[in-house]
């Protein structure tokens, strides 16, 4: 039966808090301390949920039913009245900004990211975006604003970090509509904003006698010995620069001769395995008297507690005389490739090596098992190898083997 002013009048606060319903929704609540209080109790997305629409006698009996036909408008558009009034919320406290917002998107979900992942997105916000269109309400944060942004970036030069950029500035707006900020998210409109990136050629050394003269430099560095066996260990194991410089003490299994990333680290956010070689075992040997005590097996030289600074490997290259179109520290994995494929190594296995997903279902669960047997032999059979090109033996091409595949 529909309230009337004087049942809300008479009723009385009790030990515990009750609910007396008016009609579709709408309901008067009265706690214990004898307050009285509307509220409109709906379904959305299967759940049961409750919005507060004010405090009688503040928020009379016709307003108040007023307020839930505005609820109930705003379920049939599909829209979560809660979500909408938090949205609205934000915007009288001037939490709407596009940067207010990003900073909440990012808050959320950081944690899911490998580390890097999430320094990387909160410096380009902060030096591509926020300083453009940080302080406008994201409602008004529309695809001539985003295009403005962009085209700054392309305009400098910078159009991979536009391509970030615009991706991530989606993933904002993404969520913006998720919340209930806006109706649309602008991006998908800009598709063809900004040409398309050109592959760069990874530079890197592939020939037998440029590996012998790279590895033979590496030898003699005389800078730090951390770089130093960083660079010999991402010769033995090749795998990405970034997963060489955040690996951890923790990841190691001397006993089993195994290095295991964790998903989170990995670009493809799958754990990789990487099979140690008797001269990995014994560059991570060499590298436990220094820093076994710490957090990373190749930290910061300003901080223990920090990984390798990403440029260290590159400046070290271009101490031992390499320029950027000859080697850098991604060039190992290319190195790695193109010499284990003319070994006649199964191309399957050394894939997995560099951590590439396959794209195909079934042969993704059948990767499952790893390759692992096969793979560890790869893997001393590339450090016997890089030890016979360094250590003065005869540099020929190399002999094809047959490896199961």
């Amino acid at each position: 039966m529909p309230l009337t002013v004087k049942t809300i009048e008479k009723a009385k606060s009790k030990d515990k808090l009750y609910r007396i319903a008016d009609a579709q929704g709408l309901c008067l609540e009265v706690p214990p301390n004898g307050s009285k209080r509307w509220r409109f109790r709906y379904r959305f997305g299967g759940k049961a949920k409750m919005v507060s629409l004010g405090v009688w006698p503040d928020v009379k009996l016709p307003e108040a039913r007023d307020k839930r036909d505005d609820m109930r408008r705003l379920l049939k558009r599909g829209v979560d009245p809660a979500e909408h009034k938090k949205s609205q919320q934000a915007i009288a406290e001037g939490k709407d900004r596009f940067e207010a917002v990003a900073r909440e998107w990012f808050d959320k979900f950081h944690k899911n990211w490998a580390e890097q992942t999430g320094v990387r997105k909160m410096a380009r916000l902060e030096g591509h975006v926020f300083p453009l269109i940080g302080d406008i309400s994201i409602e008004k944060v529309d695809a001539p604003q985003i295009r403005r942004v962009l085209l700054r970036l392309e305009s400098l030069g910078k159009l991979h970090t536009g391509h970030r950029v615009k991706n991530i500035i989606g993933e904002v707006m993404r969520y913006a509509v998720a919340m209930g900020l806006v109706t649309h998210n602008p991006v998908p409109d800009l598709a063809g904003v900004l040409p398309p990136v050109k592959e760069e050629h990874r530079a890197s050394i592939t020939d037998p006698e440029g590996m012998k003269g790279l590895l033979c430099a590496i030898d003699e560095y005389q800078g730090s010995p951390v770089t130093r066996n960083a660079m010999k260990l991402a010769a033995l194991t090749f795998v990405r620069p970034g997963e060489l410089r955040h690996g951890e003490w923790s990841e190691i299994d001397f006993e089993k001769k195994e290095w295991r990333i964790a998903a989170g680290k990995m670009k493809m956010k799958r754990q990789h395995i990487v099979p140690l070689s008797r001269q990995s075992i014994a560059v991570l040997k060499d590298m436990e008297l220094v820093t076994g005590h710490g957090r990373y097996i190749f930290p910061s030289e300003r901080s223990r507690d920090r990984a390798m600074s990403n440029n260290t490997v590159n400046a070290a290259l271009r101490r031992m005389g390499y320029t950027k179109e000859e080697m850098t520290g991604h060039g190992f994995r290319a190195m790695a490739s193109t010499n284990l494929n003319e070994m006649g190594f199964h191309p399957d296995q050394i894939e997995r090596q560099l951590a590439h997903v396959e794209g195909n279902k079934v042969r993704a669960a059948y990767n499952h098992a790893e390759y692992l047997p096969e793979r560890k032999k790869m893997m001393q059979v590339w450090a016997d190898y890089l030890d016979t090109l360094r250590d003065g033996g005869k540099v020929i091409p190399l002999k094809r083997e047959s490896n199961g595949g």
